[in-house]
């Protein structure tokens, strides 16, 4: 079945204000909650739209991808099968708790259901996703690198093979949920499922929990790995590592190691998409009659650089290809701002030679402002 738009899910045209957006998701989330509407599961996909449909037009950034190319634009932002924790601390008066994402997994399918009756071996389930920061130099993000990373993941036990338990001893049927895995508290305008705080939403409990690992199945590792990054990653952006996120319960496949970037800022460059932009000091002489200079790009390459005769002050001089490498293979280019210095002390040959253009030249006394339309550079 083909999505809806979401502007039509939330009942909105497309110039709505923000506060309209929000009002309609409260109108429909109340109305539609799963736990307003028991067992009444078109309500429960009315819910879900409308809450992917608020993750979307309730963010600004996600909103303008959308309005310009639909679905396609959000792909990959949050849009659909995400994570919709953020929407829920958005209505807390509504939804009330503080842990959101057990209630995105008790709303939406991913969580806490019951298992196996006690004593039966659980099903194995994936592991979380873990984050890493890292922050990188301006050549390194520009360039790429390989970076060797520490960090402390879950790892299956050795002595339990994560099963938790000691020498394979019995498990019993939790008495605080009575093996459904879940409990409900009252918050806001609803009841809630959240996962069993006894048995972790197993729905069991473990009689003679391994000594290692508590019976958790779960013991604490820490390992180094060596993340490559690749060349042109901007601020802000991700490596994905497969499978090094914390191990599954219950001897399950580890999650994923997100790798969040940070560049440090430069001294002397600064980056826009893939174009670098250097200011460069030349003197009054060079701005005025032009000619050539020498210029050491970011990655020390040698170049030289002409300087059109009368040039003023905040020129740019493009040089192509000289910025950031792209996944294209095409690089960026360099963009040189000219600073034109005018000396703050003069030779006495110097000011009689800038006596004399002035007298062959003339002089403006009275310069009429200049319209800012008309600045470049």
């Amino acid at each position: 079945m083909a999505k809806r738009d979401y502007y039509e899910v939330l009942g909105l045209e497309k110039g709505a204000e923000k506060d309209d957006i929000k009002k309609a998701y409260r109108r429909l989330a109340i109305q539609n909650h799963p736990d307003k509407n028991p067992g009444d599961h078109s309500a429960e996909e009315r819910f879900k739209e409308a809450t992917e449909a608020y993750e979307v037009l309730g963010d600004d950034q996600k909103r303008s991808a959308y309005d310009r190319f639909g679905f396609a634009g959000v792909e990959g932002m949050g849009g659909g099968n995400q994570d919709h924790s953020g929407v829920f601390k958005d209505f807390e008066d509504i939804f009330g708790f503080g842990d959101f994402s057990n209630i995105f997994e008790s709303f939406f399918g991913g969580g806490a259901g019951r298992r196996s009756g006690g004593g039966g071996r659980e099903r194995a389930m994936r592991g979380s996703n873990l984050r890493y920061d890292l922050e990188l130099p301006f050549e390194e993000a520009v360039f790429g690198s390989a970076r060797e990373i520490a960090y402390a993941k879950n790892d299956t036990c050795k002595a339990c093979g994560g099963s938790g338990s000691s020498d394979g001893s019995a498990r019993r049927v939790c008495p605080t949920c009575q093996g459904s895995g879940q409990v409900r508290r009252s918050s806001g305008f609803f009841s809630i499922a959240q996962p069993c705080p006894n048995c972790r939403g197993e729905g069991y409990v473990i009689e003679k929990p391994c000594r290692d690992c508590e019976g958790s199945g779960l013991t604490k590792k820490k390992q180094k790995i060596k993340v490559t990054i690749p060349p042109g990653v901007e601020d802000g952006k991700r490596v994905v590592i497969p499978g090094q996120g914390d191990a599954g319960p219950n001897a399950g496949p580890a999650g994923d190691l997100y790798v969040f970037i940070r560049v440090k800022p430069h001294d002397y460059y600064e980056r826009q998409g893939n174009d670098l932009y250097c200011a460069l000091p030349v003197s009054l002489t060079m701005a005025a009659l032009g000619g050539e200079i020498g210029f050491a790009t970011i990655e020390g390459k040698k170049i030289k650089v002409s300087v059109p005769a009368g040039s003023p002050h905040g020129k740019m001089l493009r040089v192509k290809e000289e910025g950031v490498p792209s996944t294209s293979g095409r690089r960026g280019d360099l963009y040189l701002k000219l600073l034109v210095q005018v000396p703050a002390k003069l030779s006495r040959k110097g000011k009689e030679l800038l006596e004399e253009l002035r007298a062959t030249e003339g002089e403006n006394f009275e310069p009429k402002p200049i319209k800012l339309s008309d600045i470049k550079g």
